[in-house]
């Protein structure tokens, strides 16, 4: 089953003075399954903050569909399933952490009692135990990200959509989130997400969606797109002479007396190991170097 379903989506904006339209996004179409964690991918400008207003309801597009559970996203009932965390949040200065998820959580018309124990055990969850009593103002970006996530989960909403969520987290933070992501995931939420930590989303995500000048110009399983992209194979080999590998013109490096051939092709990398066989030789290692989610990033977007 599809928890979002995007078809077609259009967005522009004109110029205030020129009266020029502006196409944002460009018929865009996302799809994620119920229970994945998406990962939206994309350089600044690329339209990934569009998306998400629009999926929210924040924006209203000029043309398309966004379908949430297989319903219309300006269903009333849609927002109660939802959780949000913007990627420059604004909160309250005065209010404290517990505060600010006390008065999140009346928002949904959760009652009083259940607030203060959802909001304790959220705290918690964000690392944010011992801080409760601290007004917000006097919290670090990094902390404010963290109780900007808490408020995304205080309605226990079946969809988690996060802007930029890692950022202004020191490595320590961002493997906390990334486990609480993980966590909800496992219990059967469905997280999309947009980030330009590459090294978050490929920890992470299911599926990736790569926007570009409002095009949506690569989507698939995390999974195949890295596993269906080896740049090249390492042979590392040894008990060889040099000089008959020398005289077979092959290109090698030396390392604690074994041969490491880069092998750029799979053809290239069987006739190393029939020679190595050939002569006798010993294997050590044959490693196949896949492309990261960063090369395939930036491949695509040239």
């Amino acid at each position: 089953m599809k928890a979002l379903e995007i078809r077609d989506l259009r967005k522009s904006f004109r110029s205030n003075f020129l009266f020029k339209k502006y196409e944002i996004l460009k018929a865009i179409n996302i799809n994620v399954e119920k229970g994945q964690i998406y990962g939206f991918l994309g350089p600044n400008g690329a339209g990934k903050t569009i998306t998400i207003k629009c999926i929210l309801g924040l924006l209203f597009p000029d043309s398309g569909q966004i379908l949430i559970n297989n319903k219309p996203a300006t269903n009333p009932e849609i927002r109660q399933i939802l959780g949000f965390l913007p990627e420059y949040p604004f909160f309250y200065d005065y209010l404290t952490a517990k505060e600010f998820l006390h008065f999140s959580a009346m928002l949904f018309s959760i009652p009083s009692k259940k607030a203060s124990e959802v909001s304790k055990k959220l705290i918690k969850q964000v690392g944010l135990e011992g801080k409760e009593n601290i007004k917000l103002k006097n919290f670090s970006k990094g902390m404010l990200q963290r109780i900007g996530f808490a408020q995304a989960l205080i309605n226990d909403p079946d969809i988690v959509i996060l802007d930029e969520p890692f950022s202004g987290l020191d490595p320590i933070g961002r493997k906390e989130l990334r486990d609480i992501v993980i966590a909800l995931k496992n219990s059967g939420k469905t997280v999309f997400f947009s980030s330009h930590i590459l090294q978050d989303m490929e920890l992470i995500a299911d599926k990736v969606g790569i926007i570009f000048n409002g095009n949506i110009i690569k989507e698939g399983k995390l999974s195949d797109l890295v596993s269906h992209s080896v740049q090249y194979y390492d042979v590392i080999f040894s008990n060889i002479d040099k000089k008959k590998v020398e005289a077979n013109k092959i290109n090698f490096v030396c390392r604690d007396e074994s041969y490491i051939v880069r092998c750029q092709d799979i053809n290239t990398m069987n006739n190393i190991i029939e020679f190595v066989i050939l002569n006798k030789g010993k294997i050590l290692s044959v490693t196949p170097i896949k492309m990261t989610l960063e090369d395939i990033f930036l491949k695509e977007i040239k």
